[in-house]
């Protein structure tokens, strides 16, 4: 079983996706359940964790009524106010819905880069666990050093990095990303997504070859127990089609055992989310 960890569902507007460029304006129009349906399909994968684009409970809302009316939605990753004195009654109304899986905030965007050791917002995401919620780490790599800070005050959380932290793909530069990830990658409750990067990367001249080495080190650090399989769809489609990039990822784990790769393309997402194709 083939699953995607990470895509997006959108309604464009401007006012909501003011961050799609003229560089990205291929991906200036809606993305709904059905086209994704059709990709999927083409492409062989079975199901799709669906994650938050807006900060909202609308699109919270949203995107778990897409999940319950699609059932090739597994999973999703919604937004809720973590820095709410109020957060327990916003887990006890999202809970409910067997679809509810993890929690994401758009860390990067914060204009504060110590943003993710507010004690508010630490408060939050202490309340995860107590209902087997993931929390998704959306940063860049900047953040890394006050990421492994934050990991350490919730040891027993269960983490997602996506995207690879954003390292600087498009400089080919491996350092400091390398050596900060190495110190993540020692805490286990963490586990990192292979997506995002060719947006990181220059979106018409990148190619495997460019990304290897960042995919060496996340294999080498987090092995394959612990990283899954991303799209970032329809973002990707900036510099890549959907079935090109999961070709993409099958050809940087080849070398590995049939167990290990079907860990990095499906079981670990089915794990990690506690989700199934035959939910």
């Amino acid at each position: 079983m083939i699953i995607d960890s990470h895509h997006h569902f959108w309604n464009y507007t401007n006012k909501d996706y003011g961050w799609i460029d003229d560089s990205m304006s291929r991906i200036r129009k809606d993305f709904l359940p059905l086209d994704l349906k059709e990709t999927i399909q083409s492409a062989g994968v079975d199901g799709v964790i669906s994650v938050q684009a807006r900060q909202s409970l609308e699109e919270t809302d949203w995107l778990l009524k897409l999940a319950g009316e699609n059932d090739f939605v597994l999973g999703v990753t919604g937004w809720i106010p973590l820095v709410d004195k109020d957060i327990e009654d916003y887990l006890a109304k999202y809970i409910s819905h067997n679809k509810f899986k993890a929690v994401r905030h758009v860390i990067h965007d914060e204009p504060d880069d110590d943003f993710i050791l507010r004690k508010d917002f630490n408060r939050g995401v202490s309340k995860l666990l107590i209902h087997n919620l993931v929390y998704e780490i959306l940063i860049f790599e900047k953040h890394l050093p006050q990421t492994i800070n934050f990991v350490d005050r919730h040891p027993n959380q269960v983490f997602v990095l996506d995207h690879i932290a954003k390292p600087r793909i498009k400089d080919n530069i491996l350092s400091p990303w390398k050596e900060n990830m190495a110190e993540l990658a020692k805490r286990d409750n963490v586990f990192c997504k292979l997506s995002g990067m060719v947006t990181e990367a220059d979106f018409q001249r990148w190619t495997p070859g460019q990304l290897q080495p960042y995919v060496e080190i996340l294999l080498e650090l987090f092995g394959s127990e612990r990283l899954m399989f991303g799209s970032d769809w329809p973002v990707c489609l900036v510099a890549s089609e959907y079935g090109q990039w999961l070709d993409t990822v099958k050809g940087f784990i080849q070398q590995l055992s049939n167990d290990e790769q079907e860990l990095i393309l499906g079981g670990n997402a089915e794990r990690v989310y506690s989700v199934s194709s035959q939910q």
